[in-house]
């Protein structure tokens, strides 16, 4: 790694990698592959998350179209005195796709009994840079990383087993699944977790599209750079032959299923050559890159309840744009 991070968390990462059901080589661009040959075509959304799109990602959650962050951000300084209320004595903080893991750190400072924190990533450089940053502003606290898809590692570290955990899971990115797979995600942590197990949840709230289209398609043109990375990572990491400045971006609200729906708009009629197979567009033909399922309170709680959860508590902003869920095992 090209930071400065101390030799233990080095040798976490390379024990993650070795346990954490790292994606193979070719996954990628098996998914290309298999996605372009559709009709409709797509691309996974979780291959947005390479460094480059990471980065743009946290350039996104600052803009001011973006509330998500902002607002999650401000409901966990608010009310995270209730938060620990609530699991004060839960000593291990589980982060599924913690990214930077900023907002993180107001947890952490409310849970006074939290001593390990075990951060969630595809992204071995940003959990790097979150580590770092961790361990300058909270003294003692272990940290015990796990490079890989949240939605499939095996097993948390030995240090957590037997311990009383709070999973998180923040930005909505719940919203990123469909339904079924969001079930299968909140069942699937519940088993991670374990026995007197929580979960705290972000959840992007129905709204009015004219709040929602924007905060996709932002005036500063981050979004749409974060969703033609993708094309970018093709010619990188696959050599694809493709015009980058083919493509455009586009989001539409979707209302009949309550979700933005992200996608890459060919500009011209044009051919796309990826491992030696030729996929030809038409000019506006599109490719679906993301989902982004909106709930209200009640709808996330009865999914929440189908994978075994407990609604336990919901904070919301006084706007009504975001909800934070407690949920525990039932």
């Amino acid at each position: 790694m090209e930071r400065d991070v101390h030799q233990t968390f080095a040798e976490e990462v390379g024990t993650a990698l070795a346990r954490s059901e790292e994606p193979a080589p070719n996954e990628f661009a098996d998914a290309v592959l298999q996605g372009l040959a559709r009709k409709p075509r797509n691309l996974p959304c979780r291959f947005f998350y390479d460094a480059r799109g990471s980065e743009l990602f946290e350039e996104i959650t600052q803009l001011e179209e973006y509330y998500p962050t902002r607002v999650e951000t401000a409901l966990l300084a608010d009310h995270g005195a209730e938060i620990a209320a609530e699991m004060g004595d839960a000593n291990v903080l589980v982060e599924f796709g913690s990214g930077s893991s900023r907002k993180t750190s107001l947890l952490l400072a409310a849970l006074a009994a939290v001593d390990t924190y075990i951060p969630i990533d595809v992204s071995e450089e940003f959990l790097a840079q979150a580590a770092s940053w961790l361990e300058e502003r909270h003294d003692g606290l272990a940290i015990r990383p796990l490079v890989a898809d949240f939605t499939s590692v095996g097993a948390l570290p030995l240090t957590a087993r037997r311990r009383r955990k709070l999973g998180f899971f923040s930005g909505s990115t719940i919203g990123n699944l469909s339904h079924d797979e969001a079930r299968a995600f909140l069942a699937h942590a519940a088993r991670l977790l374990g026995k007197r197990s929580a979960f705290l949840v972000g959840v992007d709230l129905k709204k009015d599209p004219s709040i929602l289209i924007p905060a996709y398609n932002d005036a500063h043109g981050v979004t749409a750079a974060f969703n033609l990375n993708l094309l970018h990572r093709m010619k990188r990491e696959l050599g694809a032959d493709v015009d980058v400045e083919g493509f455009a971006h586009d989001a539409v609200y979707d209302e009949v299923h309550g979700r933005m729906e992200m996608y890459l708009v060919s500009r011209k009629r044009q051919l796309v050559r990826v491992r030696g197979r030729t996929f030809r567009f038409t000019d506006g033909e599109r490719i679906h890159t993301e989902n982004s399922h909106k709930y209200s309170i009640a709808e996330f709680q009865a999914l929440a309840e189908s994978a075994g959860w407990r609604p336990a508590r919901v904070w919301i902003d006084e706007d009504q744009l975001f909800s934070l869920h407690l949920l525990r095992l039932a």
